[in-house]
């Protein structure tokens, strides 16, 4: 049994997954809530988890910008159970945190922030809502995977997403951008290309953080 929890404990809790406890990371606003935000992290595989500087980074954002933001570890990854599934698994629990949320705050809106292997699952949750016909608000993507990337890994990353900004480095090595566009033509989605810019947006963040408020603002796509 998962202990009970409480999103104004903020810090880490245990959450009830499919497969048992999801360690979840709360990052609540000052004020009231604007809505939820759900924050996913790079490749377990690679060392990813929840305190990785990049989905740390974005959830403060958002906090501050008034969201209660939400960053669960994926399978595997420190208290929560299970092991890797290349995504399958990852956005059925993505799926139960939100559900869980929004049973304890329903009507608010929901936004999905995704980095690296983070960005393919939300990808992938994003694509279910949008099937269910509960969209979420808006969807943020940096460095997302499509096709074989460098690891040799291959991702299947659906398209057809609405409200979503997808903002990839120039000079990826991991994820190149080739790749990304190569997902974004069929559809003729937009790319948000940052110059001379890696996987992970060494020294960008302020950039990062400017257009994920700014597509928080708006509808841009």
């Amino acid at each position: 049994m998962t202990a009970a929890w409480s999103w104004q404990q903020g810090g880490a809790q245990l959450l009830p997954g499919p497969v048992g406890p999801i360690e979840a990371f709360f990052d609540a606003p000052s004020g009231p809530i604007r809505g939820l935000a759900l924050v996913a992290h790079p490749q377990p595989l690679m060392g990813g988890d929840a305190r990785h500087k990049i989905p740390q980074f974005l959830a403060h954002t958002l906090r501050d910008a008034g969201w209660l933001a939400v960053r669960p570890n994926f399978r595997g990854v420190g208290r929560s159970a299970g092991v890797h599934d290349a995504g399958q698994g990852e956005t059925d629990d993505m799926w139960a945190v939100l559900q869980l949320l929004q049973a304890e705050m329903p009507g608010l809106p929901v936004v999905l922030v995704g980095f690296s292997f983070g960005a393919f699952v939300q990808a992938r949750l994003a694509r279910r809502l949008a099937d269910a016909g509960t969209p979420a608000w808006r969807t943020f993507l940096a460095g997302m995977p499509f096709g074989t990337v460098e690891a040799g890994r291959s991702y299947e990353t659906p398209d057809g997403l609405p409200d979503t900004l997808v903002v990839h480095g120039e000079q990826d090595r991991q994820v190149p951008l080739d790749a990304v566009l190569a997902w974004a033509r069929p559809e003729g989605h937009p790319v948000v290309v940052v110059p001379g810019v890696g996987h992970f947006f060494t020294g960008c963040l302020p950039v990062l953080r400017s257009l994920l408020v700014r597509h928080l603002q708006e509808a841009v796509f």
